[in-house]
């Protein structure tokens, strides 16, 4: 079972993962990191939520990083979204993942922070355990 899911929208994320893995791999939960565009993939990302046993997202994204509010939208389970600096120095992500409307909602971080993504997981999983 796979407790932290990772999905990062493009190939072009990884070095932003790549934190979060490291943080990850000082922890013994499970983790998996995948590219699924929310633009370019929506029915490979729609079947990979709808089966996906992970407990929480980690949503990787720039520009109009509409990816964490996707995955919000068609899950229960939190959605950390980390906006990435692709332009606008990161300005444009941020505002896209933290303006979600009602009924969505979306834990952001700050740009290119993927370790305090996972570290955010963490504490929602060790409140889970408790």
């Amino acid at each position: 079972m796979v407790q932290i899911s990772i999905i990062m929208g493009s190939e072009s994320d990884r070095s932003i993962s790549d934190r979060a893995v490291a943080v990850l791999e000082k922890t013994d939960y499970t983790y998996e990191v995948v590219v699924i565009s929310a633009h370019r993939n929506p029915d490979d990302l729609d079947e990979y939520i709808k089966n996906s046993d992970a407990l929480v997202f980690i949503t990787i994204a720039g520009l109009s990083a509409a990816l964490p509010g996707v995955v919000a939208s068609k899950t229960k389970k939190p959605v950390i979204g980390v906006p990435v600096s692709a332009k606008l120095g990161g300005l444009d992500a941020l505002l896209s993942v933290t303006q979600m409307p009602p009924g969505v909602p979306v834990a952001a971080v700050g740009v290119d922070n993927g370790a305090n993504g996972a570290h955010l997981a963490i504490r929602i999983l060790d409140l889970l355990n408790d």
